[in-house]
């Protein structure tokens, strides 16, 4: 859902002198620019999973690269489906790189030698510019093992462990014990949260709001909602069981600092994890 207050999903991992996007959500330029990061100072993206949300501004990092001569080919690392996926968006870019700038007989330059896609899968495990990716398959998609879906889409949890710092993002994940294998002893564990009831409500799925929904759909968005993200309980639990020194709760769907509700959500987590917790803003660092 659009919001106001909050961009869609997009975190910078930043090694040194290495700058990575974990998750590329709607308006991702826009929030790097804040920060005085460029598009052609990354040098890999991290995608989750597929959905809208988390992968609708890796359109306009890559045209922008292409707009400015980006020096390195950007490595993009996801999840089955990400090389069909960056490919569509490579065909739709076509039109616009192939006229240019309007300038006759000017060069072309092909999008698809700027970057390279990596498809990765549960358990992977790989070096990237001194730090040691870790990859697990969490329970934000439910398919039945086995079946033609589970062979073609995984919601992937990564774990960065860097010379000093352990970091580990959840993605979207319902309760995981992948992804508690996965955090254990980390030193951040950086985890989406959602108040449900909060987030049907502004879906409008139970309400007037719905008419154009089937009810079939309804009830499968509800049923996602439900089991497919982390309660503030649940973040707690997960930090608990997996020992975690610190948490920082991105992708948030809840009531915002100025309710009460907002505290409600702290509480609940600490009810279960005595460590540090914050329910981070746009642009936090940590």
């Amino acid at each position: 859902m659009p919001s106001a207050s909050r961009s869609q999903p997009a975190n910078l991992l930043v090694n040194g002198e290495r700058a990575y996007l974990v998750d590329v959500g709607d308006g991702t330029a826009g929030q790097l620019a804040k920060v005085g990061v460029a598009p052609n100072d990354l040098d890999a993206v991290f995608i989750s999973h597929l959905h809208f949300d988390h992968t609708a501004g890796l359109a306009g990092i890559l045209g922008l690269r292409w707009q400015t001569n980006a020096p390195n080919r950007l490595r993009i690392v996801g999840p089955p489906g990400t090389a069909a996926m960056v490919d569509g968006l490579a065909a739709s870019m076509v039109p616009g790189t192939t006229a240019g700038y309007g300038v006759p007989g000017a060069p072309q330059a092909d999008l698809r030698n700027q970057f390279e896609v990596t498809e990765v899968r549960d358990g992977a495990s790989f070096e990237l510019d001194g730090m040691t990716v870790r990859v697990r398959s969490n329970t934000h998609y439910s398919f039945a093992p086995g079946s033609d879906m589970a062979a073609r889409f995984e919601a992937l949890s990564f774990r960065f462990d860097l010379p000093n710092r352990s970091i580990v993002y959840t993605g979207d994940t319902g309760p995981s014990r992948a992804v508690e294998e996965l955090a254990e002893g980390a030193d951040l564990l950086v985890a989406e949260m959602m108040d449900v009831e909060f987030t049907i409500g502004k879906v409008g799925i139970n309400s007037a709001n719905s008419v154009n929904v089937d009810p079939r759909v309804a009830a499968g968005i509800e049923r996602h909602l439900r089991e497919h993200h982390l309660l503030p309980s649940d973040v707690g639990e997960l930090a608990a069981r997996a020992g975690v020194k610190g948490v920082v709760v991105t992708h948030f769907v809840g009531e915002e600092a100025e309710s009460p509700r907002h505290f409600e959500y702290l509480r609940q987590v600490g009810e279960r994890y005595r460590g540090p917790v914050v329910i981070a803003d746009d642009l936090d660092g940590f």
